[in-house]
């Protein structure tokens, strides 16, 4: 029944995707944006990772009026004599279908008098490319409801409730070009690997999970952190077994760690090589490693700075790690095992916050949220689902509902107000983004909602959603 029930759920995902499609900003217009396409457009039509060309392009077509960008992207070389790159492959890899798709659709109407040029750059590639990830996005959020419901929780409430409430809209409708879509979709997608294979550790399911986490690690590389999470698992399970041959234990981990290696090292050669062509090593530009500072000295201000931080952005996090938390003191009817997939969720959690709490550009000013913790969405889902699915009838079940919906209000309102240009788009002012998203938003809310479906040109004039 659960199967039957998601599986249907998938076909409103496909639904959903459809009705919402005008609500996609096909444009790309930040630096990261153009870092990811690059890879797919030079790739695709050049064959080659020579990025000079498409940073041209975004300059003399007007995509870009960042002065900084073409001192960062053109005037700079790496060692190699490339223009730099500090973006990662594997957004390309996931939007690589639809703008084939694209490609294809292009030359055919060429062939029937359409002068859409095929060069990789026209309206209908950067509409596949945005399309694609806001369609991923939709998958993580199913992806999440189902193994949330498997999970006992209400699944498909929480997905909505963390769709709405968190980042992962924006960066779905107002921001697609960005990686943090395809992030949420890598992860949801390694999430549910690792549920699976977990029962078992089969050989062939452990070189899948893998080669997922090398997926991860490819459209975002501080999620590569995640592999503690089934490895942490893994030994867990090992301990749990108590006494035996140890000799066949220790050559079974063996046997299960090469196989994890190996694939995790096929998966992720396209980053490798692409790393051996930009910087002459099997690695990032030494430009991302002088921002990380291990000791994760920001980590308490990324959570809880009221300017900057997740929980200020995001109180949904709130109650989806309470959620969490509540599981691990009491797991109800999963018991033990579903003690311990908590607590592994916790530690999910626990990594991105140590993560994002070690680079120096940790406030993210001038973007929208703690847009690094998107890729946390099947983890925000899980743990509110088995919050809402605690929610009794009195009281305190009134509480939590009311507070999940007042959450997701505070995001969209925020989401709302970062694109029209009603705040400030460097930090939160906590008293003025209240009195907006309560007192004024409401009343503004039709003209806005008219403007970006059908005069959306209006924000970019005024300098929103930029």
């Amino acid at each position: 029944m659960a199967r039957r029930a998601w599986f249907g759920s998938g076909v409103v995902v496909a639904l959903v995707f459809l009705v919402t499609l005008p609500a996609v900003t096909t444009r790309l217009y930040a630096a990261d944006e153009f870092q990811y396409f690059a890879y797919l457009r030079s790739l695709w039509f050049d064959r080659d990772l020579s990025f000079d060309n498409e940073y041209r392009y975004f300059i003399d077509s007007g995509a870009t009026r960042d002065p900084g960008f073409q001192a960062t992207f053109l005037d700079a070389e790496t060692v190699t004599g490339r223009r730099p790159n500090y973006g990662t492959i594997g957004s390309a890899i996931l939007w690589l279908p639809f703008y084939a798709i694209a490609d294809a659709g292009v030359r055919l109407g060429r062939a029937f008098g359409s002068a859409t040029p095929a060069d990789g750059f026209a309206r209908p590639y950067v509409t596949a490319v945005t399309w694609a990830s806001a369609c991923y996005g939709l998958f993580a959020l199913w992806i999440a409801a189902g193994v949330a419901t498997r999970l006992g929780g209400r699944g498909l409430a929480a997905a909505v409730a963390v769709g709405l409430g968190t980042p992962v809209i924006f960066y779905m409708y107002v921001a697609p070009g960005m990686a943090h879509a395809t992030s949420a979709f890598a992860v949801a997608v390694f999430v549910w690997v690792w549920l699976h294979v977990r029962r078992h550790w089969p050989v062939g399911g452990v070189a899948v999970l893998a080669a997922t986490g090398a997926l991860v690690a490819m459209v975002r590389e501080q999620e590569v952190f995640l592999a503690i999470v089934p490895a942490v698992d893994y030994v867990w399970s090992i301990v749990e077994r108590g006494p035996g041959p140890r000799g066949a234990r220790l050559r079974a981990g063996a046997v299960r760690l090469a196989v994890a290696a190996a694939a995790f090292t096929v998966a992720y050669l396209p980053q490798l090589l692409s790393y051996l062509v930009l910087n002459g090593r099997p690695g990032p530009s030494p430009v991302i490693g002088a921002k990380m500072h291990w000791t994760a000295p920001f980590a308490p201000a990324v959570v809880f700075s009221p300017a900057h931080g997740w929980v200020f952005w995001t109180p949904l996090v709130v109650l989806a790690v309470a959620g969490i938390v509540l599981t691990i003191a009491r797991p109800g009817a999963g018991g033990a095992d579903r003690r311990r997939v908590a607590t592994l969720l916790l530690v999910a959690v626990a990594t991105q916050v140590y993560v994002s709490g070690s680079v120096a550009s940790w406030t993210l000013a001038g973007a929208f949220g703690q847009r690094r913790f998107v890729g946390m969405t099947i983890c925000l889902v899980i743990g509110l689902a088995w919050l809402l699915a605690r929610a009794s009838p009195g009281a305190v079940g009134r509480t939590v509902w009311l507070a999940t919906g007042v959450a997701v209000w505070w995001n969209l309102a925020l989401a709302l107000q970062f694109g029209a240009g009603l705040m400030d788009r460097q930090r939160l002012e906590l008293g003025r983004n209240a009195r907006v998203t309560f007192l004024e938003l409401p009343v503004q809310l039709p003209g806005l909602a008219y403007r970006y479906l059908f005069d959306r040109a209006s924000f970019y004039r005024d300098g929103s959603l930029r």
